[in-house]
This record gives structure tokens, C-alpha cells and sequence, in this order.
């Protein structure tokens, strides 16, 4: 009997689950599992919401223009050689639409974002998983996947759930060693909280076939407006702009978003308050036996003695309204990840678990 059947890899792709925000029967709880800035979105952009209310009726504009030559201005970049998305997801997925399909490999790291191998199966592409050496991106281990199939590579720096960062000088081995018919994509969602990481923009000015993406959802503040972009050869750019829609990104969202980006003061303020408290909470962590690496982003990676230890824990801190990610499914079934919130989130993190390893908090 004939029916409708979705595209060959559709109903492989496992649905992304998103980071817990409730507790059954818990109040005042704490979200630590998604990586959310715990200060919120600049006041300015705040502003510029509420001022883009009177103007919902307009279309927003196709080209993202004042936008992209905010992000150009910013961050020193060539704004015809960006493109703008809802959240850098969706810059991800114009790629592997783009340029990779049905008999294609797609590369992602042992402990890399989930939505890789989502985004390789959407475009009915193969995805291929390269091994990590102690919760880091191996280079070697990459290049010995790639293969006359090898479409993409992707590549998370800082990474994410581990919060550590390839060197500089490996990127740039990775990028001369691969084959010039294979996209090198360098997903920077995490760059700013790196002092003096171009997230690796020197890199695309210098290869035609390395592309750097990045976010307003993490050090902004602004994950409930999704707005992402990428920088690339104006080649590489101009053929994602075939593929995206016009009015992907809204009028309030391109508005709160440029208004972020121009908040210096505050994106400061955000990055000293993280690198602060990252610095106490893993410090203090690894007093009480639980340790973690040194982190480039704006959460730790907290690692148990087994699976069993780091469930308990996560199920204490719910209890005491402390949501955390658990990473199982990013290969780390003994670790739990951790958002760095504000001073009194952390200082809650360190005494539940100080309690849950048995000792005074």
C-alpha cells in the first residue's frame, strides 16, 4: 500500500531536546542548563524592543543591513560578507543545505553540538563522528575521517558541553591540511567570553573554504530573540543567501540585536562578571572532589567518580532548585554541566554540592 514517506535520514535525526527550565513541585528555581547570560540582555536592547512595538505592522528588511554593519563595525569585518540568521542554528543548516546532500559525509567531534548530526541528516547527508582526545577537539583524529565524501567539518571553538578550546595554531593545521572541496566550519558561540579570539575570522580572511559562526544567545543575552550569523568568502555568502528566507530575522530581533552589539559597557561588564565567577565556582568545586577543566566559555563541565554519582547529584540539585545539564548524550555520562549565573546561583551550586558530597556547606 502506497503512502507518504519523509526523505531518506528524516526519521534518523533524534529530537533535540533543549535545557530543563522546571522542576515538578519546586518553586524559585534556578536555571543553570542552558548557558543563558544570568544578567539578561543589554538595557539598551531592552530599549529598542520595546521601541520596535509601534513598527510590527512593517516587514522587517530582507538584507539585515544596519545589523550587519553593526556586527562589521564591531568586531572589524567586511559586513557584505556576513549573513544573518535565526540564531547561528540556522546559518548552520543554510551550510549542509548548501553544499552538502545525499551521499555526502558530514564531520562533527565525539562531544560536539548536537545539532551537528541533526543538520548533516536534514540535507540527507552522511554524519561522520571524530573521536576527542580528553575532552578536546584531535585534530588528527579528524583529518583521518576526512575522505573524497567529506563535504563539511565542524568544528566547535570553545566547545560545548566540554568548555575547552582547540589552540589557534591547531585550527590553522586543520584548515591547510583539508582538501579545498571540503567546508571548515568554525561555530564561535562561545568566543566572546575568550579574550583576544577573533573566533576565527583571521582564518576565513585567509582560507576560501573556512566559515565562522556566532551568536547573540550566549554573552547578549538575547536567546529568546534567535539571532545568529556567520562570516565567509563573499562566494560562500552569497550562495546562503540563495537558500534563506527574506524575512527570517524580525524587526524586534534585528532591533535588539543591534542595540546588544553596540552596548560595549555592558557586554564588559557581562564578560568580567563570567570570567570572575567561572574562576571562583570551579575553584571551589575542585576543593570538595569535583572537578572540571579549565573553562573557555561561560559554564563548566563538573566531572563524578561514575554515571551513578553524577545523576544523584543532578537529582539533589533539583531539590534544591538548581537546574543543571545532564551530558550523557554528548558521550559524558559522568559529568554534569553547569551555567555560571550570577554570584548567588554559584554560591548555591557550591553548597548543595558540598552537601550532596557529604560535607557542610
Amino acid at each position: 500500500m502506497n503512502k507518504i514517506t519523509p526523505q531518506p535520514g528524516i526519521m534518523d535525526i533524534a529530537l533535540y531536546q533543549g535545557g530543563q527550565s522546571h522542576v515538578a513541585g519546586v518553586e524559585h528555581v534556578i536555571k543553570l542548563s542552558s548557558n543563558e547570560n544570568p544578567f539578561g540582555p543589554s538595557p539598551k536592547a531592552i530599549e529598542a524592543v520595546r521601541d520596535s512595538a509601534a513598527a510590527l505592522h512593517r516587514y522587517p528588511s530582507t538584507d539585515h543591513a544596519s545589523l550587519r554593519a553593526a556586527i562589521g563595525e564591531r568586531h572589524w569585518l567586511d559586513s557584505a560578507r556576513l549573513i544573518c540568521g535565526v540564531g547561528s542554528d540556522e546559518v548552520l543548516q543554510f551550510i549542509a543545505q548548501a553544499y552538502a546532500g545525499p551521499g555526502d559525509e558530514v564531520i562533527y567531534t565525539e562531544h560536539g553540538f548536537s545539532m551537528y548530526p541533526i543538520i548533516a541528516r536534514m540535507a540527507g547527508a552522511t554524519p561522520v563522528m571524530a573521536a576527542e582526545r580528553n575532552r578536546q577537539v584531535d585534530v588528527n583524529n579528524i583529518l583521518a575521517a576526512v575522505n573524497d565524501q567529506t563535504r563539511i567539518v565542524f568544528v566547535t571553538n570553545p566547545g560545548n558541553p566540554t568548555s575547552t578550546m582547540i589552540p589557534e595554531a591547531e585550527l590553522l593545521r586543520l584548515a591547510k591540511a583539508l582538501p579545498k572541496t571540503c567546508l571548515m566550519v568554525i561555530d564561535g558561540a562561545y568566543a566572546e567570553f575568550v579574550d583576544g579570539f577573533d573566533g576565527g575570522a583571521s582564518l576565513v580572511d585567509r582560507f576560501d573554504n573556512v566559515i565562522m559562526t556566532r551568536t547573540f544567545s550566549k554573552v547578549y543575552g538575547l536567546g529568546g530573540m534567535r539571532v545568529g550569523w556567520g562570516y565567509a568568502a563573499q562566494s560562500i555568502i552569497d550562495v546562503l543567501n540563495r537558500v534563506r528566507q527574506p524575512f527570517n530575522l524580525s524587526l524586534t530581533a534585528l532591533a535588539a540585536a543591534e542595540a546588544a552589539v553596540n552596548d560595549i559597557e555592558f557586554l564588559s561588564f557581562c564578560q568580567a562578571e563570567n570570567a570572575r565567577l567561572r574562576v571562583w565556582l570551579s575553584d571551589e568545586l575542585a576543593k570538595i572532589g569535583v572537578p572540571s577543566d579549565a573553562s573557555c566559555t561561560n559554564f563548566i563541565l563538573t566531572r563524578f567518580a561514575d554515571r551513578t554519582e553524577a545523576e544523584a547529584c543532578d537529582d539533589y540539585l533539583k531539590t534544591q532548585g538548581l537546574i543543571v545539564r545532564r551530558v550523557a548524550g554528548y558521550n559524558l555520562p559522568n559529568a554534569l554541566r553547569i551555567t555560571v549565573g550570577d554570584e548567588e546561583a554559584c554560591r548555591r551550586v557550591v553548597a548543595a554540592i558540598t552537601v550532596f558530597k557529604g560535607g557542610v556547606a
